[in-house]
């Protein structure tokens, strides 16, 4: 991490950033002044690279640019890292592992809640977010994903549910009610609003002026008409209003098409019935396929920018989320999850272009938390899922003795029964494979192929869920310093509170 004093001075230099809302931003263009002389912060651009750790980064370095390359995220001035557990619920215990709706409602909220609570505390007490204060206070505000819209990250922004799957079109106690340690569910709370569908509340709320993403099948027909008496451009068709059940004859999912002719006003597009296509396998996909028509998250970003900019005199809050990275990352899947890397930060590099024309910009660059246990093992090695039996110290006499950290090649033997090479080469088809991905990199010498023994880049995956390990956190432009620190993820909603409005939020 960047800048490492004692603890003392730290909490004082960031306090110290904070007040001003004017740390330095080393290697940017001049920021614009603002009282003072001092920078001004209008606009705060929040890009949040889900399930996306530390190595997820390094790999995707090492794949794009090779080793001496840098992402655009880590060209960033300020660098931090972010703890990401949660509480279990009705209490103030700590849950060590988050999902993505209480690592979501941390930052939009300040509040630390239960895995899978959206905008509620752990109690289950409805919390305002930071995207409703700042649409209160007359910010111009936008939320893009690449998962569905009503899903967790984007959700924690415009609503407020019990239960993240909560999503829509209909109610349903199994979706929307929490259980009971007997199995019976919860009784319905008093406020009707968290058991409500998020897309629903998504649609009424107006939260946000501007939504892109995916998910056009958790909304309806009545969806439509409700964002459109707002004075909402709806790009695509939420469905036939005789028909009881949407499906994809009935509904037409925006196109970049769409969004291209979209040059001001509210707007909402939503690209996918469900999540948005994994940009590798888009790729693949024939030229006239319908998922070729869906926009890349940088495209997303731009055009989301620059239907905000200037649309209220006092800035905007900008969230934008590059989901598929966490889901491929879940289904161990590490060709499409570089590949996702790639597209987020191709997404902020749009929002840094911007906010080094702006001058008043404040870029902030993190995850949610880590997923899988992504890893990067050196070059001809194995996992211990593939071993015949742990590895063990070279001296087995003495277990303290680390002076020579190298395994026993008698004891860390591969066990062909439960390995039968690369999973990206070979032995992709094998159910019992757990070998490693391999993959080349600029470094890598002419004709080295991805999925072969003499590619430089190999990894691996330790589970198929979320760890608890801290994730980075880079920022941009004015009072991006404030960012530099090892801090948790409830400092982030605070932190961008003062960027916003000059002052801290109640309670905090």
């Amino acid at each position: 991490m960047r800048s490492r004093p004692s603890k003392v001075l730290t909490v004082l230099a960031v306090a110290g950033a904070l007040a001003a809302s004017t740390a330095a931003t080393a290697g940017s263009v001049p920021q614009q002044p603002g009282k003072g002389g001092k920078p001004e912060i209008r606009n705060v651009i929040y890009l949040l690279g889900d399930g996306m750790g530390r190595t997820h980064v390094t790999a995707g370095r090492e794949r794009y640019y090779g080793a001496d390359g840098k992402l655009n995220m880590e060209r960033l001035p300020s660098y931090g890292a972010v703890a990401t557990a949660a509480v279990e619920k009705g209490s103030d215990q700590p849950a060590l592992v988050t999902d993505s709706a209480s690592a979501a409602t941390a930052w939009s909220s300040g509040v630390k809640t239960y895995n899978a609570a959206i905008g509620v505390d752990s109690y289950e007490k409805k919390l305002p977010t930071l995207m409703e204060q700042a649409k209160k206070s007359g910010f111009a505000t936008g939320n893009v994903s690449t998962a569905e819209i009503t899903d967790a990250t984007p959700a924690a922004q415009m609503s407020h549910a019990l239960l993240r799957g909560c999503q829509g079109p209909v109610y349903s106690d199994a979706a929307c009610l929490p259980k009971k340690d007997d199995g019976s569910y919860e009784d319905k709370p008093a406020d009707q609003t968290l058991i409500t569908p998020i897309a629903q509340q998504i649609a009424r709320n107006g939260t946000a002026d501007v939504i892109l993403g995916g998910g056009l099948g958790r909304f309806a027909p009545d969806d439509q008409k409700a964002l459109q008496k707002q004075g909402y451009q709806v790009l695509g068709s939420f469905g036939d209003p005789a028909l009881p059940a949407q499906t994809a004859d009935s509904q037409k999912v925006a196109t970049k098409a769409d969004l291209d002719k979209a040059k001001s006003g509210k707007v909402v597009g939503l690209f996918n019935r469900g999540n948005m296509t994994v940009e590798q396998a888009k790729a693949k996909l024939p030229a006239d396929a319908p998922q070729k028509k869906e926009p890349t998250l940088a495209e997303l970003t731009k055009k989301s920018i620059s239907l905000l900019d200037g649309r209220s005199k006092k800035g905007f809050l900008l969230q934008v989320e590059g989901a598929l990275i966490d889901k491929r990352s879940h289904a161990n899947d590490a060709s499409q999850t570089l590949g996702e890397i790639k597209a987020f930060d191709d997404a902020v590099k749009a929002a840094t272009d911007f906010a080094k024309k702006d001058g008043h910009t404040l870029v902030v660059v993190t995850a949610d938390h880590e997923c899988a246990g992504f890893n990067i093992i050196e070059k001809g090695t194995f996992t211990n899922a593939e071993a015949a039996a742990p590895p063990a110290n070279n001296d087995s006499g003495n277990s303290a003795n680390d002076s020579v950290p190298a395994r026993s090649s008698s004891a860390n033997v591969k066990d062909p029964a439960r390995s039968s090479g690369i999973v990206n080469g070979t032995g992709a088809g094998d159910a019992k494979n757990f070998g490693p991905a391999t993959f080349r990199t600029p470094d890598d010498a002419a004709g080295v192929k991805d999925g072969s023994t003499d590619a430089s880049l190999w990894l691996t995956y330790l589970s198929g869920n979320h760890t608890g390990a801290d994730v980075p956190i880079y920022a941009y432009g004015p009072g991006n310093g404030s960012f530099a620190a090892s801090q948790d993820n409830t400092e982030l909603y605070t932190k961008m509170y003062r960027s916003l409005f000059g002052t801290a939020p109640r309670g905090h």
